[in-house]
Protein backbone atom coordinates (compact mmCIF):
# COMPACT_ATOMS: atom_id res chain seq x y z
CA UNK A 1 0.00 0.00 0.00
CA UNK A 2 1.41 3.37 -1.02
CA UNK A 3 1.13 6.25 1.64
CA UNK A 4 0.95 9.66 -0.01
CA UNK A 5 1.86 12.90 1.75
CA UNK A 6 -0.70 15.58 1.51
CA UNK A 7 1.26 18.72 1.18
CA UNK A 8 -0.54 22.13 2.61
CA UNK A 9 1.04 25.73 1.19
CA UNK A 10 0.53 29.41 1.88
CA UNK A 11 1.92 31.78 -0.07
CA UNK A 12 2.79 35.79 0.44
CA UNK A 13 3.19 37.67 -2.90
CA UNK A 14 4.70 40.57 -3.98
CA UNK A 15 6.31 41.39 -0.20
CA UNK A 16 8.33 44.60 0.09
CA UNK A 17 11.63 42.78 0.56
CA UNK A 18 14.36 41.42 -1.11
CA UNK A 19 14.14 37.40 -2.08
CA UNK A 20 17.85 37.37 -1.06
CA UNK A 21 17.07 38.62 2.48
CA UNK A 22 13.72 36.27 3.42
CA UNK A 23 15.53 33.25 2.02
CA UNK A 24 18.11 33.52 4.85
CA UNK A 25 14.97 33.53 7.57
CA UNK A 26 13.49 30.46 5.42
CA UNK A 27 16.89 28.17 5.22
CA UNK A 28 16.63 28.39 9.18
CA UNK A 29 13.19 26.75 8.92
CA UNK A 30 13.59 24.84 6.38
CA UNK A 31 13.11 20.65 7.00
CA UNK A 32 11.99 21.60 10.94
CA UNK A 33 8.51 20.90 12.91
CA UNK A 34 6.14 23.46 12.32
CA UNK A 35 6.06 23.78 16.13
CA UNK A 36 10.16 24.50 16.00
CA UNK A 37 9.87 26.57 13.11
CA UNK A 38 7.20 28.77 14.83
CA UNK A 39 9.63 29.08 18.07
CA UNK A 40 12.80 29.92 15.26
CA UNK A 41 10.84 32.59 12.98
CA UNK A 42 9.62 34.35 16.61
CA UNK A 43 13.32 34.88 17.92
CA UNK A 44 14.66 35.65 14.76
CA UNK A 45 16.41 39.30 14.49
CA UNK A 46 15.26 39.93 10.61
CA UNK A 47 12.62 42.44 9.69
CA UNK A 48 10.90 39.89 7.30
CA UNK A 49 10.85 36.97 10.35
CA UNK A 50 7.28 38.29 11.23
CA UNK A 51 6.25 38.02 7.65
CA UNK A 52 7.80 34.22 7.37
CA UNK A 53 5.93 33.80 10.53
CA UNK A 54 2.83 34.87 9.17
CA UNK A 55 3.06 32.53 6.31
CA UNK A 56 3.83 29.77 8.50
CA UNK A 57 1.16 29.90 10.64
CA UNK A 58 -1.59 29.84 7.32
CA UNK A 59 -0.16 27.04 5.85
CA UNK A 60 -0.64 25.33 9.23
CA UNK A 61 -3.93 26.80 9.38
CA UNK A 62 -4.64 25.20 5.82
CA UNK A 63 -3.75 22.28 6.81
CA UNK A 64 -6.17 22.28 9.82
CA UNK A 65 -9.04 23.44 7.84
CA UNK A 66 -8.47 21.60 4.36
CA UNK A 67 -8.22 18.16 6.95
CA UNK A 68 -11.52 19.40 8.46
CA UNK A 69 -13.06 19.66 4.93
CA UNK A 70 -11.72 17.03 3.36
CA UNK A 71 -11.80 14.26 6.29
CA UNK A 72 -8.30 13.47 5.93
CA UNK A 73 -6.36 12.08 9.19
CA UNK A 74 -3.73 14.79 9.32
CA UNK A 75 -1.97 14.92 12.89
CA UNK A 76 -1.31 18.72 13.36
CA UNK A 77 1.80 17.83 15.93
CA UNK A 78 3.35 16.14 12.98
CA UNK A 79 3.66 18.20 10.43
CA UNK A 80 7.22 19.65 9.20
CA UNK A 81 8.38 22.32 6.72
CA UNK A 82 8.91 20.48 3.61
CA UNK A 83 9.34 23.90 0.92
CA UNK A 84 10.58 27.46 1.93
CA UNK A 85 11.06 29.89 -0.83
CA UNK A 86 11.39 33.08 -1.64
CA UNK A 87 11.30 33.86 -5.13
CA UNK A 88 12.04 36.81 -7.05
CA UNK A 89 9.00 39.02 -7.77
CA UNK A 90 8.10 42.35 -10.38
CA UNK A 91 11.04 44.72 -9.51
CA UNK A 92 10.38 48.64 -9.17
CA UNK A 93 12.56 50.50 -11.00
CA UNK A 94 13.14 54.25 -9.54
CA UNK A 95 15.51 56.97 -10.23
CA UNK A 96 18.30 58.75 -7.93
CA UNK A 97 19.86 61.79 -8.71
CA UNK A 98 23.45 62.18 -9.15
CA UNK A 99 26.00 64.70 -9.68
CA UNK A 100 26.11 66.97 -12.58
CA UNK A 101 22.53 66.57 -13.35
CA UNK A 102 22.18 63.13 -13.84
CA UNK A 103 20.22 60.68 -12.71
CA UNK A 104 21.18 57.11 -11.32
CA UNK A 105 18.41 54.07 -12.02
CA UNK A 106 17.94 51.47 -9.23
CA UNK A 107 15.61 48.70 -8.33
CA UNK A 108 13.60 48.15 -5.53
CA UNK A 109 13.12 44.11 -5.46
CA UNK A 110 9.89 42.25 -4.30
CA UNK A 111 9.85 38.71 -3.23
CA UNK A 112 6.89 35.80 -3.41
CA UNK A 113 7.40 34.13 -0.51
CA UNK A 114 6.10 30.16 -0.41
CA UNK A 115 5.84 28.00 2.56
CA UNK A 116 4.67 24.61 2.50
CA UNK A 117 4.08 22.02 5.29
CA UNK A 118 3.61 18.55 5.39
CA UNK A 119 2.94 15.41 7.28
CA UNK A 120 6.09 12.76 8.30
CA UNK A 121 6.01 9.36 7.14
CA UNK A 122 4.35 6.90 9.90
CA UNK A 123 6.41 4.24 10.54
CA UNK A 124 10.01 3.13 11.29
CA UNK A 125 11.65 4.07 8.17
CA UNK A 126 12.43 7.62 8.93
CA UNK A 127 14.80 6.21 11.64
CA UNK A 128 16.49 4.18 10.10
CA UNK A 129 17.41 5.81 7.00
CA UNK A 130 18.54 9.04 9.30
CA UNK A 131 21.88 7.04 10.55
CA UNK A 132 23.08 5.74 7.05
CA UNK A 133 22.25 8.92 5.42
CA UNK A 134 24.53 10.64 8.27
CA UNK A 135 27.46 7.94 7.60
CA UNK A 136 27.51 8.71 3.87
CA UNK A 137 27.47 12.32 3.91
CA UNK A 138 30.12 12.58 6.93
CA UNK A 139 32.02 9.97 4.07
CA UNK A 140 31.58 12.49 1.59
CA UNK A 141 32.49 15.54 3.73
CA UNK A 142 35.63 13.65 4.53
CA UNK A 143 36.61 12.98 0.46
CA UNK A 144 35.99 16.53 -0.25
CA UNK A 145 37.71 17.61 2.84
CA UNK A 146 40.56 15.32 1.41
CA UNK A 147 40.64 16.62 -2.12
CA UNK A 148 40.42 20.24 -0.85
CA UNK A 149 43.98 19.74 1.23
CA UNK A 150 45.52 18.18 -1.84
CA UNK A 151 44.38 21.43 -3.76
CA UNK A 152 45.48 23.24 -1.56
CA UNK A 153 49.17 22.04 -1.15
CA UNK A 154 49.61 21.91 -4.79
CA UNK A 155 48.20 25.25 -5.23
CA UNK A 156 50.86 26.54 -2.19
CA UNK A 157 53.62 25.14 -4.04
CA UNK A 158 53.56 26.99 -7.03
CA UNK A 159 52.85 30.27 -5.50
CA UNK A 160 56.07 29.63 -3.39
CA UNK A 161 58.15 29.34 -6.43
CA UNK A 162 57.26 32.35 -7.78
CA UNK A 163 57.30 34.22 -4.68
CA UNK A 164 60.81 32.90 -4.53
CA UNK A 165 61.76 34.11 -8.06
CA UNK A 166 60.21 37.45 -7.17
CA UNK A 167 62.72 38.11 -4.28
CA UNK A 168 65.63 37.56 -6.16
CA UNK A 169 65.21 39.87 -9.08
CA UNK A 170 64.96 43.26 -7.09
CA UNK A 171 68.12 41.82 -4.84
CA UNK A 172 70.12 41.77 -8.14
CA UNK A 173 69.05 45.08 -9.29
CA UNK A 174 69.88 46.71 -6.08
CA UNK A 175 73.55 45.22 -6.23
CA UNK A 176 74.05 46.97 -9.57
Amino acid sequence: MQFETQEFRAEARYQRVSPQKAKLVLDLIKGQRVEDALHTVAFTKKRVAPLVEKVLRSALENANYLSQERGLDVDVDNLYVKLAVANDGPRMKRIRPAPMGRAFRYQRRMANIIVSVAERKRGGSADVAGPETATVTSSQAAKKTAVKKTAAKKSTGKTAAKKTAAKKSPAKKAAK
